[in-house]
């Protein structure tokens, strides 16, 4: 089955989940995919609670690709209790100013011919489960302004979130925290090196029925960029799975 390229449809998308689905290394990738198709992104790394696995650890790599990183005030120092940087929100602004001027040609200055700048993109790395939501809080306001994509990622793997009714828990407790509605589930299932075509499946009708009981549709499986040229997942009803390649930039320090 050929694997899916995500396209943002909204300028700001929130990448949240439970601690330890999986949610960074999924942003990650979907910054530097949206960069490798022409947006202007910036990462906004909001996970001041967690001091491992955040998406600051990844600077250099993001900016080899172009992707322009907002981290905590303090991340990768000694200090334990970073803040969150006040560059986030004008970000969000500069990004619906740019789609907004796309929509409507504004930036030609009515000149057909002149060509557009490209379309910024911000994607926000939230801060696992309810505690990390509450920072994610502070910017619902510039957030829910206008259109965006909250994407809830789930792994069924995760422990205290292997029942859908538990990863459904979580996600109201997010969506409580956050004054943010979530927009669609992903599926991002895995066993680190262990995962094979099997876990993934295997994760399928778990993530579905998150996205049932949640009322949200299933936007994509990941898939490690190994399989993609063999997976031959089967949904739900024989419904083929969007499947959405992922390499693994965030690794434990034993791997």
């Amino acid at each position: 089955m050929k694997a899916e390229t995500y396209i943002p449809r909204t300028p700001v998308v929130v990448v949240c989940g439970h601690y330890g689905v999986g949610k960074t290394n999924f942003a990650l990738n979907l910054a530097i995919d949206a960069a490798a198709h022409g947006f202007k992104v910036t990462l906004s790394d909001l996970d001041v609670v967690n001091p491992y696995f955040r998406s600051s650890d990844s600077r250099s790599l993001l900016e080899e690709h172009g992707v322009r990183l907002i981290a905590p005030v303090f991340a990768g120092t000694n200090l334990d209790s970073p803040s969150l940087s006040g560059a986030t929100e004008p970000a969000i602004e500069q990004a619906r100013a740019s789609w907004l001027a796309m929509m409507t040609g504004a930036c030609s200055f009515g000149d057909p011919t002149a060509q557009l700048p490209p379309r910024k993109l911000v994607i926000i790395d939230a801060g696992g489960d309810d505690v990390g939501a509450t920072a994610l809080g502070r910017f619902a306001p510039a957030i829910a302004a206008d259109h965006y994509d909250m994407l809830y990622v789930v792994n069924r793997n995760r422990n205290l979130t292997q029942e859908p009714a538990e990863a459904v828990e979580v996600l109201r407790e997010i969506e409580a925290k956050s004054h943010l509605q979530a927009t669609a589930i992903v599926n991002n299932t895995h066993l680190k090196q262990d995962t094979d075509e099997d876990v993934i499946a295997r994760g399928i009708p778990f993530a579905q029925a998150v996205a049932d009981q949640a009322g949200l549709p299933l936007a994509c499986t990941t898939v490690p960029t190994a399989f993609t040229d063999q997976c031959t997942l089967i949904g739900p009803n024989d419904g083929r799975q969007a499947l959405y390649p992922v390499r693994i930039y965030v690794r434990t320090p034993w791997e």
